[in-house]
């Protein structure tokens, strides 16, 4: 079942957002991988940051939560990603650049995330129907993401959504193919 996150998933979902980010979340701490889950549970729960909770919706079976995906509007990335960057330069000392992932005019898809015990099942797939059906409902027609050029297979099942790839973006000193998706409802 699909739903909307909150606070108290705030556990999870720093799991699921490390699981997706990799090695890309330790970098946010400076190497302190002892870090990464402290730092995303603490946003996950607080509102107004792009980790929050209310950017998530959470697959949960009768075993409790298997997956997430984590979306907003593009236009609001600076914002959202305000307090984030503050803490880390704050708290981690975290100086590096950090390229727009996203802009105006798509919904972003930050983060998706389904537990290795879990994949294989569809879960993901239903995930990403769900964020662009909802963000599509909201009146935005366009939803976009980064994959890493080298994880084939997420492209893979990304495409045979529909998403294409738009164009080609470095983030955080590694190459990304950022697709899109246009709901045929716009």
């Amino acid at each position: 079942m699909i739903r909307q996150a909150s606070p108290t998933d705030a556990h999870k979902l720093s799991e699921l957002i490390i699981l997706a980010m990799g090695d890309l979340a330790v970098k946010f701490v400076n190497g302190q991988t002892d870090q990464a889950s402290k730092l995303f549970e603490h946003f996950a729960t607080q509102t107004g940051n792009q980790y929050s909770f209310e950017n998530a919706l959470i697959w949960e079976d009768e075993a409790g939560i298997c997956g997430m995906i984590l979306g907003y509007d593009g236009v609001h990335l600076d914002k959202l990603r305000a307090p984030f960057l503050k803490h880390l330069e704050l708290t981690y000392n975290f100086e590096q650049r950090v390229e727009d992932e996203t802009q105006a005019g798509e919904y972003y898809i930050d983060c998706l995330s389904v537990f290795p015990g879990q994949q294989g099942k569809g879960i993901g797939k239903k995930l990403i129907k769900a964020l662009t059906e909802k963000a599509a409902l909201m009146g935005y027609f366009t939803t976009g993401l980064l994959v890493n050029k080298t994880n084939v297979k997420a492209k893979t099942m990304y495409t045979s959504l529909g998403f294409e790839v738009a164009d080609i973006r470095n983030f955080m000193g590694d190459v990304y193919e950022h697709l899109q998706y246009v709901s045929k409802t716009s």
